[in-house]
């Protein structure tokens, strides 16, 4: 086994998320904007903990449909402080409704969030062919643009770290290590 697949140590739903949607292109928009979400609430979190709990975040979220988070109502919103299948943080409930919000500034200028978003890289997928865990970089100077630039436009929870991991969910960055069948 590729020392790429080692990091989710036999856990079925992290299994399915590396062989199936990790590094993989993506230009969806609502796609886009989960992993978007499900990144930024992961901050002080692990990983598995948010993907074991990405079912009830799609429930509470409206499949993470742009225009339905930007429409959520402070009770729609509220009422998710409640709900034991998500985590339970005003910041960050209230960040996807926000977040949201500043996409559809995003897409009225660019066209879609994913042309935003692949202007970064001018369309062209970053693929490190690491040989090991230790050579993937966890920041690059993309990310740190991308971080800066959705600051700037209001989206919340978007460091450059989070921001890398947000480009290896939609395929924007391939850091499968060059081993990987999964590649």
């Amino acid at each position: 086994m590729s020392e790429c697949r080692k990091w989710y140590e036999g856990d079925p739903i992290l299994k399915e998320y590396h062989d199936h949607e990790w590094c993989r292109i993506s230009h969806d928009d609502d796609f886009q904007f989960e992993m978007l979400c499900l990144e930024g609430t992961s901050v002080g979190l692990s990983w598995q903990t948010i993907m074991h709990k990405r079912a009830a975040y799609r429930e509470a979220f409206h499949d993470f449909k742009i225009d339905a988070c930007a429409d959520m109502t402070n009770e729609e919103l509220e009422e998710q402080m409640s709900n034991p299948g998500i985590i339970r943080n005003r910041g960050k409930i209230y960040s996807v409704r926000k977040n949201a919000q500043v996409v559809k500034q995003i897409r009225e200028e660019f066209g879609s969030f994913d042309a935003y978003l692949w202007s970064f890289t001018d369309g062209k997928q970053i693929d490190g062919h690491w040989k090991t865990p230790a050579e993937i970089p966890t920041v690059s100077e993309i990310s740190k643009k991308m971080a800066a630039d959705m600051k700037k436009r209001g989206i919340a929870f978007v460091g450059p770290v989070i921001t890398y991991s947000f480009l290896q969910s939609i395929g924007i960055v391939n850091d499968h290590l060059a081993d990987c069948e999964y590649r």
